[in-house]
């Protein structure tokens, strides 16, 4: 990873794709020293505003962030080198030839590469016209391959089925991938629910994380692993229209989800009795409130110790989690890092398991 100011920096072995909000924003804000640059996130930006250029500039030094602005209108505006903070391009194979350009002098004005993103379910054409169509992008944005991360974006893995239906379409990619000198190789989805609002409350949830799924049964081709943190792979269906407090909280294999709407009262208490519950849980880890940014503000809430926040916070403390436990395991002593462009190595890869809902955290280990 090219650091952001100065100094060698240690090649990330975790690739998120996270919502350009700010409780996303505020969870990479709180990343210590030594886990910065072995993050490389993805930001997926729908609007930009002084705000986010703020927050985007406000990251830790060793954080050197990728945004996609393939959502924004195609205008001089949305440019990212008018940003003015450090940052990678993600680049789509459709882009404009005049977004291409763009994109080119941003990258040669901050890191001197770009991230190349290959979505499964929009980028559908045969191996050579993939090829032409990178070709275009290395040409235009006056690019080469060993200058770009490519990263393949399964999508949305929310079942079984999704994993049976996306590993071969990601195998056929990456052996198309194969041809190219690619900086690094990255295989991304999303197990996430679009919504949440049915599953039941007052109580914890267990759902199968299918998108780790995914990725352990390609262990076979090294690739290095992303996701889409605790949000869902669908873009407009994660907004904050469900209020109830909300904790999405990550473990081994799977994530546990916790919505609270009972005691009644002031919603203080309501968060309180909630977090009292995960601290009791089986899947609180062991580190306690020195796992991340995220679980000590969850623990000080157990203590009545703050207020219960925002729909903000719960995505920023769930968010901050998430990516320690994520960094952690992929750095656990059984998982040895791969050398070369193909990413982070790991040990044979498990089948899937159900992906039905289970209840009751407290008497159930996930994963």
């Amino acid at each position: 990873m090219v650091p952001a100011h100065g100094g060698r920096a240690a090649e990330p072995v975790y690739r998120p794709i996270l919502a350009g909000r700010r409780g996303e924003l505020e969870a990479l804000a709180h990343l210590d020293d030594a886990a910065a640059p072995l993050l490389a996130p993805v930001l997926d930006v729908c609007a930009v505003d002084p705000c986010t250029v703020d927050l985007v500039g406000r990251l830790p030094a060793g954080l050197l962030p990728a945004v996609d602005v393939s959502a924004l209108p195609d205008i001089p505006e949305s440019e990212l080198v008018r940003w003015g903070v450090p940052l990678v391009p993600v680049i789509g194979l459709a882009e404009s030839d005049r977004r291409l350009v763009a994109h080119g002098v941003t990258a040669r004005a901050y890191a001197k590469r770009a991230v190349v993103r290959l979505r499964t379910g929009r980028d559908r054409a045969g191996p050579d016209a993939t090829t032409t169509a990178v070709e275009r992008v290395w040409r235009l944005a006056r690019l080469v391959p060993e200058l770009c991360d490519l990263l393949v974006d399964a999508g949305d893995v929310c079942c079984p089925a999704d994993v049976r239906l996306a590993e071969p379409r990601v195998r056929r990619l990456l052996d198309w991938a194969r041809r190219h000198a690619w900086r690094s190789v990255t295989v991304a989805a999303g197990g996430m629910p679009p919504t949440l609002a049915r599953l039941p409350t007052d109580e914890p949830v267990r759902l199968d994380r299918f998108d780790w799924q995914l990725w352990q049964r390609l262990g076979d081709l090294g690739v290095g692993y992303g996701d889409y943190g605790v949000g869902s792979a669908m873009s407009g269906t994660d907004g904050p229209g469900d209020r109830l407090p909300t904790l999405r909280y990550t473990a081994d294999g799977a994530w546990w989800v916790y919505r609270w709407s009972r005691r009644g009262g002031r919603g203080d208490d309501r968060f309180a009795d909630l977090c009292r519950t995960l601290v009791a849980a089986p899947h609180w880890p062991t580190a306690g409130a020195a796992f991340s940014w995220g679980d000590h503000e969850i623990l000080r809430r157990a203590r009545r110790g703050a207020g219960a926040g925002s729909a903000t916070n719960w995505a920023a403390w769930s968010t901050s989690h998430h990516l320690a436990f994520v960094l952690g395991t992929l750095l656990g002593p059984d998982r040895g890092q791969r050398s070369g462009p193909w990413g982070v190595g790991q040990d044979a890869p498990e089948r899937g398991r159900s992906g039905r809902p289970h209840r009751g955290g407290e008497t159930r280990r996930a994963g």
